[in-house]
């Protein structure tokens, strides 16, 4: 037994919202066929959004969701997506093996639309790789001004006359892979260009900026390459004067690819362990990457005139996660993956590594929500499955805004992983037993008075089981009777591969 002690003012910083975004791609059927079915499909809707979706996202209430890509961004025009869907123009989508025909009937407006109806805010990413500076301006000044132009008149002709007020945008995706092969030195120049012509929409030069620019951090996966990513593309940036940037975007999958035998619903005590393991390694990257940050940002220079400004602060967000299978490359529609016991663990410790790391990481996206990799829904013709990634997203809501807590272990366990966060008299601990065959027992130490409010479990008969069409809530949560406090001491038996809430009230 390991005891785990909990103090409230033991604080590491309150936990954004936005550390449980979502990322939607025009990836197999992730968009089509998956959230988009059209206004004419015998399957529900809304305006064309498959009702089943929408009605999962606004129960878990997304604050981000990151759109058009990923990799396809790169390759999309915003004039294809907008206007009558019977005149947008039809076009094929190569990326990551999709190989199909795209008539862009998902498009700005469509999207807008979805995340009006789930509460998030968008995030958008301009391409970079084969648009131009002057069709990013376009896209924004379409977005988010308010009245008086051209480019306002035509948003308001498709129907939206008010703006979108769309705050987050990502300068270009992965442009040290499919997103132009650079450099960091030929990225940064490029990204002084898009940058410095982003219209602020300020109505004033005392107007605060209200857009978050999110520059291409590294590729997370590869050690040598990501160090040196950030430390050159800082190094070019403090040539001369920076131009405005809020954050870097690192992205980083677990891969799973060695086992040719695994998949992802059929795996053994090695495959289940590697995974496990694999998804634990992001927290050293982060701990890396704000080193680099830090230290890339000590050598920006002074500025000779008070007119200019010195870049002092860099956010790390995380646009990309979640585990990636073998199997997933062969897959039709492309990159589809079943998802049991075995990624909804990943997906709870690193939604922990990311509640720990608070005062590091600002944003983050999993990879990628409906249909795709480490998605929190999958459909089936009419159906719309929930994942058991889902069930950690909605177990995992009530720390938003919270205040993350470091948490002291006796005789830490290498299966046993605890987090928790203080909203005012509440304390909420997740509990995640990462062994796929051991239970064990833990003992939390609380505040004196403490007692348990409410305690859900996330566990499974048999750590391969998954939902489909004809049994959806196999891997579901559950209510768990609540464990007893006693004199500041509350003892829970874990079952193997299980994942834990617990509230408590002080």
């Amino acid at each position: 037994m390991t005891t785990f002690s909990i103090d409230p003012q033991d604080t590491i910083a309150t936990i954004r919202p936005e550390l449980h975004g979502q990322f939607i791609e025009f990836l197999g059927s992730c968009i089509s066929d998956g959230l988009w079915v059209g206004p004419d499909s015998p399957i529900p809707n809304i305006e064309g959004i498959r009702t089943g979706v929408v009605e999962a996202l606004a129960e878990l209430q997304p604050p981000v969701v990151r759109w058009p890509g990923g990799c396809y961004a790169d390759t999309y025009h915003w004039r294809d997506g907008i206007g009558p869907r019977n005149t947008r123009p039809v076009t094929f989508n190569e990326n990551f093996g999709t190989f199909e025909t795209d008539d862009h009937a998902f498009g700005t407006e469509e999207f807008m639309r979805l995340c009006h109806l789930i509460g998030a805010e968008p995030w958008l990413n301009i391409n970079l790789l084969s648009g131009t500076v002057a069709e990013m301006r376009d896209w924004m000044e379409y977005c988010n001004r308010d009245r008086g132009t051209a480019l306002a008149q035509e948003r308001a002709h498709n129907d939206s006359p008010e703006p979108y007020d769309v705050r987050y945008w990502g300068v270009g995706n992965e442009a040290w892979a499919g997103g132009g092969f650079m450099t960091p030195s030929a990225y940064a120049d490029e990204y002084r260009r898009f940058a410095s012509a982003m219209p602020s929409f300020k109505s004033g030069l005392t107007d605060s900026d209200r857009l978050y620019r999110i520059a291409c951090g590294p590729d997370g996966n590869k050690p040598m390459e990501r160090r040196r990513w950030t430390q050159d593309l800082l190094e070019a940036l403090s040539n001369f004067r920076q131009p405005s940037i809020d954050a870097l975007d690192l992205h980083f999958y677990n891969w799973n690819i060695e086992d040719p035998q695994d998949t992802p619903t059929s795996f053994s005590r090695e495959g289940w362990d590697r995974v496990i393991h694999g998804a634990l390694e992001i927290e050293d990257v982060i701990h890396e990457q704000r080193d680099l940050i830090d230290e890339g940002l000590t050598r920006m220079p002074e500025p000779e005139s008070p007119m200019d400004t010195r870049l002092k602060a860099l956010d790390l967000v995380v646009g990309e996660w979640g585990n990636w299978h073998r199997s997933a490359f062969t897959e039709r529609p492309a990159l589809f993956q079943q998802v049991t016991m075995r990624d909804a663990i990943t997906t709870a410790l690193t939604l922990d590594v990311f509640h720990r790391n608070a005062d590091v990481v600002k944003m983050a996206c999993v990879a990628q929500t409906v249909n795709v990799l480490n998605s929190l829904i999958l459909t089936d013709g009419p159906a719309t499955i929930l994942t058991p990634n889902y069930d950690v997203f909605m177990m995992y809501k009530a720390h938003r805004g919270a205040t993350a807590l470091r948490v002291e272990a006796s005789e830490p366990d290498p299966d046993i992983h605890v987090f928790a966060s203080a909203t005012g008299s509440r304390i909420t601990v997740n509990l995640v037993n990462a062994s796929m065959t051991e239970p064990n027992t833990v003992e939390l130490t609380l505040p004196t008075g403490a007692r348990a409010t409410s305690h859900e479990v996330l566990e499974t008969t048999h750590p391969q089981n998954c939902n489909t069409a004809e049994d959806p809530d196999r891997v579901r949560r559950t209510d768990a009777p609540l464990p007893i406090v006693t004199e500041g001491a509350a003892r829970i038996e874990v079952s193997p591969a299980s994942i834990r809430v617990l509230s408590f009230t002080r």
